[in-house]
């Protein structure tokens, strides 16, 4: 009777697993709407979950878990989570309001099935507030001020990003406001016990997960103390890396010292003021897929651009990496002139022949005009907002650049020097009098501090953003930790078939190395949230550099028990730090959007990426395993030992990803009033965590006690974590997409 209910239990979870995956894909092919409607909100997807729940509570009593307090309450936490859900889904009510300023209080609001729900009082807005990062216009915070009147009594309560509103166990959420901020519209959540039995669950998560570490009777304290730990192998490498410089003629330029003084101004871009050396370093990265150009600082190429336009825009380095527009600009290589450029308006689709026309061309010309536009709008001046003007009718300075209207309230002088100053200063650079251009972009410089006094980012942070864009060398230490990871992994399975031991020498060398990457990663993370104002873990980039570290420190962590753990902690850094440069090289520095402004988020973060790093700690130490598996007869002992450590981390990894998932869900909630909306981010992150805990029931699962078969399977899940990084954010999007 066991065997049956065992074999239908997890039968259930593959058969739910599977149906996920159908999900993600119609969602990607058909749209957001038939995903919702045939399968997560379908009657059939809702019973398949409270069978396999039902089906898994059935296992559990018979398997006489309740024995073992400790995994029973681990397990009772998921059927509570679980129940919650229902229980919101049967329940809970969701909906919005639009509140207008002066108007009379409200009583009813939209559900999201398009009907009218009352509530049991009525609330007006009293006031909406729009709060700006300093010195910008990008927006820091929504804030709803509202009046409840319930009866007699009238209350007021403050809904802002990331702060609720509850009042009688309705939830007020900011959602957005109108256009003349005088308008706020609201999400509402009714859901009292559906989100109470969902916390209680994670609650008892958390608990469990904590006891289960400490339990000394536990599977994993067992591993822990294995004989086959006792024998320590560990890996070498001495490697070295080749940089290879060569030369080329190189266009007009200003001198590298007066470039500099230009870079040391003040510009508004990407709504928030900075050095204009980030502008020229994006500006010579997007154009050119590189900071540099020909040994010429950022600072060098963005001016040249500016005085010298005509003999730049001959130099073949706007980068095309599609051959069909390559061909249609008449370019030898993925480089081209602006002059191959039609016309002033750049490329369109129409130049292409209908039966050459597809995503990725279309896709590729548009990227093509992106970089036609930007280096139009720096050479006409319109990129450079580095005038501010401080109108007392406004709250903070406005920026202008060279091309903008100005008001016509601005002084004639101040009008004057927008007008000519930059006209003044080409004037000197032609006479190649840069003396005197140094005074006068001393003199912008103290113009713009002038008139944006207080305003303006502190000399600290000034100082810190042209430090962070100097030193910041991703791409070469990615190529230099692959190479000395690759090297070392096959020196360590080498050593491993001989039963050879390493050096201690040597270890502490590549450790020392790994050291420094380590520090210099967190003075680049570091520097990158300092500028920034807030954690750097907001988009593709800033996560995997966060992945890279953690693998450093996991690194640290394993390397007495775990001998594979040095070179394959130098492959994840980077492998991290090469895949962080593959949408740009280093994408800018933004302003924090108010949503994601939230400690929730980066713990959430934090936690997933420590996971992601474990879970490829196990895969990589799955292919040693097979390799040695192929390649030698009498590797028996060592492929058993492999399988005991990536067991051992797998716990650890699995709990921190289900940590990670249900601290995410309550971030979701507090910012939005809902904790799970099955976005393919979500779906596939449970779908990963579950596939991962199939591994960890090995008394269930026998086929987990084969050190092969558990090899094999740590090497295919891990696919899994790449399609919930990679293959949601570039293939197939959603809210949680970074691509």
């Amino acid at each position: 009777m066991t065997n049956i209910l065992k074999k239908a239990t997890f039968g259930l979870w593959i058969f739910l697993l599977i149906t996920m995956i159908a999900a993600t894909i119609i969602e990607k092919l058909y749209g957001t709407t038939v995903s919702s409607t045939y399968f997560y909100g379908s009657p059939f997807f809702i019973g398949l979950w409270i069978a396999t729940t039902l089906l898994s509570l059935l296992y559990i009593i018979k398997r006489h878990i309740i024995r073992n307090k400790i995994v029973y309450l681990l397990h009772l936490s998921f059927i509570l989570i679980l129940s919650g859900a229902l229980t919101t889904h049967i329940w809970g009510i969701q909906g919005n309001i639009h509140l207008r300023q002066g108007e009379t209080p409200v009583t009813t609001f939209n559900k999201n099935d398009g009907q009218k729900a009352d509530l049991p009082f009525s609330v007006s807005l009293k006031q909406f507030q729009l709060t700006y990062y300093q010195g910008t216009f990008a927006p820091m915070d929504f804030i709803s001020i509202l009046n409840v009147y319930d009866g007699p009594q009238m209350h007021e309560g403050s809904v802002s990003m990331n702060h609720i509103y509850t009042y009688r166990n309705y939830r007020f959420y900011q959602s957005t406001y109108d256009v003349d901020k005088k308008g706020s519209t609201l999400s509402i959540a009714y859901d009292p016990y559906g989100i109470a039995l969902t916390y209680t669950g994670y609650a008892f998560l958390l608990l469990s997960f904590i006891l289960f570490f400490f339990d000394k009777h536990s599977y994993f304290r067992k591993l822990l103390n294995h004989p086959a730990l006792k024998k320590i192998t560990v890996c070498i490498l001495l490697s070295t890396s080749v940089i290879t410089m060569f030369g080329a003629s190189v266009p007009p330029s200003l001198p590298k010292e007066t470039a500099n003084e230009f870079g040391k101004l003040y510009v508004y871009y990407n709504d928030r003021i900075c050095p204009l050396q980030t502008l020229a370093k994006e500006f010579t990265t997007k154009l050119y897929g590189k900071s540099n150009y020909k040994g010429l600082t950022p600072e060098q190429v963005l001016t040249g651009w500016l005085f010298f336009y005509e003999q730049w825009k001959q130099e073949p380095m706007i980068l095309i990496k599609d051959k069909e527009v390559q061909k249609l600009l008449g370019a030898k290589g993925k480089y081209v002139r602006l002059a191959d450029f039609a016309g002033s308006t750049g490329y369109k689709l129409e130049q292409i022949s209908p039966s050459d026309r597809n995503a990725k061309t279309t896709r590729a010309i548009e990227e093509a005009n992106e970089k036609f536009s930007l280096a139009s709008m720096l050479c006409t001046g319109n990129l450079l907002k580095i005038y501010p003007y401080f109108d007392k009718n406004n709250a903070q300075p406005i920026w202008y650049s060279l091309t903008d209207d100005l008001p016509v309230s601005m002084p004639h002088e101040q009008w004057a020097f927008i007008c000519y100053s930059m006209n003044l200063i080409a004037e000197k650079v032609a006479h190649q009098a840069y003396n005197e251009v140094r005074i006068l972009l001393d003199k912008t410089k103290k113009y713009q501090q002038k008139e944006a006094r207080g305003f303006l980012p502190s000399d600290t942070r000034f100082g810190a953003e042209m430090l962070y864009n100097r030193m910041n060398f991703t791409r070469p230490l990615a190529m230099f930790s692959l190479t000395i990871g690759i090297l070392s992994f096959f020196l360590y399975c080498r050593k491993m078939a001989k039963q050879r031991n390493s050096s201690k020498k040597q270890n502490s060398i590549l450790l020392a190395m790994l050291g420094i990457v380590f520090i210099y990663l967190m003075i680049l993370i570091g520097l990158r949230g300092f500028i920034g104002g807030h954690l750097p873990m907001s988009n593709g980039y800033e996560t995997m550099q966060l992945m890279s570290v953690c693998a450093i420190l996991l690194t640290f962590l394993l390397y007495r028990k775990f001998e594979a753990a040095i070179s394959f902690g130098y492959i994840l850094c980077g492998l991290t730090l090469l895949v962080s440069m593959f949408g740009e090289s280093n994408p800018s520095v933004t302003q924090l959007m108010p949503v994601l402004s939230s400690p929730l988020l980066s713990i959430h973060v934090v936690t997933i990426m420590l996971s992601y790093s474990l879970l490829a700690f196990v895969m990589l130490n799955g292919i040693t395993a097979i390799i040695l598996r192929y390649t030698r007869t009498d590797c028996h002992e060592q492929i058993i030992r492999l399988q005991i450590i990536s067991h051992i981390i797998l716990y650890p990894a699995v709990f921190l990803m289900a940590a990670g998932i249900f601290i995410g869900a309550i971030w979701a909630n507090v910012s939005w009033g809902r904790y799970w909306g099955w976005d393919p981010k979500e779906v596939w992150a449970l779908i990963t965590m579950l596939v991962y805990a199939a591994a960890l029931h090995p008394a269930s699962l026998s086929s987990f006690r084969r050190p092969m078969f558990f090899h094999w399977f740590a090497v295919i899940a891990f696919l899994s974590v790449l399609v919930t990084y990679f293959g949601v954010n570039f293939i197939m999007g959603g809210m949680h997409s970074y691509a």
